[in-house]
C-alpha cells in the first residue's frame, strides 16, 4: 500500500487565511482493512542547544531540545462523512478497501494565531543524534503570537516548519501505518501599522583638522626625535582654532519599520556644523541588515546572528555641499544609491513565538574625507550609524477584520514592546489564561483547562479559536501584494532534524 499527497500552490508561499488544498492518492495493490485516513496541518517550532559544560562530567554536554506546535488541525478523508466524535466512539471498527487507485481531496484554512499545545507524541519529541537517543521535555512557556514564518537558517539548531501530513491507519499491530508529508513555506500578514510620528534617527559627529598634512613618506619618528622635531604636522597660526565638525544622521519614519521585499525608506543628511575651508567628500556607504534570532531550549539560550548588504559602495569621491555654505547647512545623500534595491527575499519578517523570536538592527556606515579625496591625502573617518527596526511581511490584513477587531469591546492597541522582539499587536483583556499575545486576543487551548495530553480528544481537537480566527472564518483569502519569501537552503550535508521523527 502506497499513499502520496500533492499540494496546489497557486502562490510562491501561503500565508494567514488562504486556503490550503490538496489530494491524497492511495494505491492499494492488494484488498486491505483500513480503519482511517487522517489528513493533518501541522506547524513546529524545535530548537536544540548544548546546555553549558558541567564541571563533574566535562567529557559530556547534554543537547536540550524543545518542541511547540505552534498549528495542528486534522481532517479525516476516509471513511467519508464520519466526524471524529464518530471515529472516537468506535475506535475499533476498520473497513475493507478493495484493490486500486483512489484519490481524496482535502482542505484546510490557515488560521491568525499559533494553537501551542502540547504535544507528548514520542513521534514528535523524539530523535537520534549520532545515534544517540535524544528526548524532548515537555514545555511549559507558551506564547500566543500570530503565527511565525517558516525558518530554517540555523539546520540542527533552531526551525520553524509547516507542513500537511497523511496516514493511513491499519487496525493490524503488526503492519506499518503508510505516511506521506508536504512541507509549504509559511510568511504572515502583517500587524496593524500605526501612525507615523516624525523620524527615528541615529547620529554620529566627527571634527576635522582643517591643516593637518601627511607626514613626509618613508621617514620615521626617530626614539630621541624632539617632539618639535621636522616630522610633526605642521600648524600654521591660528589654525588651532579651525576644526570643521560634521554631524551625520540616518532617519527612518518614526516607528521605525521596514517592509520586506520593498526599498528602504531611509535618509541620510550631513551637516555642516562650523566654518570650513576645504571640501568634504562622501568616500565610502554601506547599507546592511542585521537580523538577530534568540534561540531558546528550556533554560538554554543563545543569539545567532544574520546579514544582509543592501546597498555597498567605496571610493567614490562626491562633494558635499561647499565651503562657503553657512552653518547649519544640511546635505542630504543621493538616496539613489540604496533605491532600487529591496530587501532580500530570505529575509523573514519580526516575529516572536514560544522558542525562537527574531529582531533586526540596520546599520549604516557612511565614510568621510576631507581636504582631498586622494588616497593618502585626505582625512578619512568612517562613521557607523544603528537603527532598531522592525521588518513586516509586507502582507497587509484585510481590512473587514481590522475594523471588527478594533470596534469589538474588551481589545485595544498594544504599545511597542521593548527590545523589538514582538510585533505591535491588538491585545486582549488582562485576564486570558495563556502567556503573551497574538494578532490580537486569543483564548486558551482545551489542555490549558485540564485536558490531559494524552487523551483522546487531544488527537483531533483544536483549541478554541481567537475572536479574530472566529472572524477570519468568514473572511476570504487575502487578494493583494504578498511578494515573495524565500528561506535559504539548508547547505548539502549541514546538520538538521531528522525527518523521521515527524512520523
Amino acid at each position: 500500500m502506497l499513499v502520496s499527497i500533492s499540494l496546489e500552490h497557486p502562490h510562491t508561499h501561503y500565508t494567514n487565511l488562504d486556503i490550503i488544498q490538496g489530494k491524497v492518492a492511495l494505491r492499494v495493490p492488494n484488498p486491505s482493512s483500513i480503519a482511517t485516513i487522517i489528513v493533518k496541518l501541522e506547524g513546529e517550532s524545535r530548537t536544540r542547544l548544548l546546555a553549558p559544560i558541567r564541571p563533574d562530567r566535562p567529557e559530556k554536554q547534554r543537547p536540550v531540545l524543545e518542541v511547540h506546535k505552534i498549528l495542528y488541525k486534522t481532517q479525516i478523508v476516509w471513511p467519508p462523512n464520519q466526524t471524529p466524535e464518530q471515529v472516537l466512539a468506535n475506535p475499533r471498527t476498520s473497513y475493507t478497501i478493495n484493490a486500486g487507485n483512489y484519490e481524496y481531496p482535502f482542505q484546510f484554512k490557515l488560521p491568525l494565531n499559533n494553537v501551542c499545545q502540547p504535544h507528548n507524541s514520542l513521534s514528535t519529541n523524539v530523535q537520534f543524534s549520532n545515534m544517540a537517543l535524544e528526548v524532548a521535555c515537555t514545555p511549559t512557556r507558551h506564547v500566543k503570537q500570530t503565527l511565525p514564518p517558516s525558518l530554517n537558517s540555523f539546520p540542527g539548531e533552531a526551525e520553524i516548519r509547516y507542513y500537511v501530513k497523511v496516514t493511513v491507519n491499519r487496525p493490524q499491530f503488526f503492519k506499518e501505518n503508510p505516511r506521506a508529508l508536504a512541507n509549504f513555506t509559511f510568511l504572515p500578514i502583517e500587524p496593524p501599522r500605526p501612525a507615523v510620528d516624525g523620524e527615528a534617527y541615529a547620529r554620529r559627529s566627527h571634527q576635522f583638522l582643517e591643516n593637518a598634512h601627511s607626514v613626509a613618506a618613508g621617514k620615521k619618528k626617530g626614539f630621541f626625535d624632539r617632539k618639535d622635531s621636522s616630522s610633526s604636522i605642521p600648524i600654521s597660526p591660528g589654525a588651532a582654532s579651525t576644526t570643521p565638525r560634521f554631524t551625520v544622521d540616518a532617519r527612518l519614519p518614526n516607528p521605525a519599520i521596514i517592509t520586506c521585499n520593498k526599498d528602504l525608506p531611509l535618509r541620510i543628511l550631513v551637516k555642516n556644523m562650523s566654518e570650513r575651508n576645504k571640501n568634504v567628500y562622501l568616500q565610502m556607504l554601506q547599507v546592511e541588515l542585521i537580523g538577530y534570532t534568540k534561540v531558546q531550549a528550556h533554560e538554554v539560550q543563545r543569539i545567532e546572528s544574520n546579514s544582509w548588504i543592501i546597498a555597498s559602495f567605496s571610493n567614490m569621491a562626491i562633494p558635499i555641499g561647499s565651503p562657503t555654505d553657512p552653518i547649519g547647512t544640511e546635505v542630504p545623500i543621493n538616496p539613489e544609491y540604496w533605491f532600487g534595491k529591496p530587501l532580500p527575499s530570505s529575509v523573514a519578517p519580526t516575529f516572536h513565538t514560544c522558542n525562537l523570536s527574531r529582531f533586526y538592527e540596520l546599520e549604516v556606515r557612511v565614510g568621510l574625507g576631507y581636504g582631498s579625496y586622494e588616497h593618502g591625502k585626505d582625512q578619512l573617518i568612517v562613521l557607523p550609524l544603528r537603527l532598531p527596526v522592525k521588518v513586516f511581511s509586507g502582507v497587509a490584513p484585510p481590512k473587514a477584520l481590522l475594523e471588527a477587531t478594533t470596534a469589538s469591546q474588551g481589545f485595544k492597541v498594544k504599545p511597542p514592546t521593548e527590545g523589538g522582539l514582538a510585533p505591535q499587536t491588538l491585545a486582549q483583556a488582562p485576564h486570558t489564561p495563556v502567556d503573551g499575545q497574538g494578532f490580537a486576543g486569543a483564548s486558551a487551548s482545551p489542555h490549558a483547562q485540564g485536558v490531559p495530553a494524552n487523551h483522546p480528544q487531544a488527537l483531533y481537537d483544536d483549541s478554541p479559536p481567537s475572536y479574530e480566527d472566529a472572524i477570519g472564518q468568514d473572511l476570504p483569502p487575502i487578494n493583494g501584494h504578498r511578494g515573495n519569501y524565500q528561506p535559504p537552503p539548508v547547505p548539502e550535508g549541514a546538520p538538521r532534524f531528522s525527518d523521521e521523527k515527524r512520523r
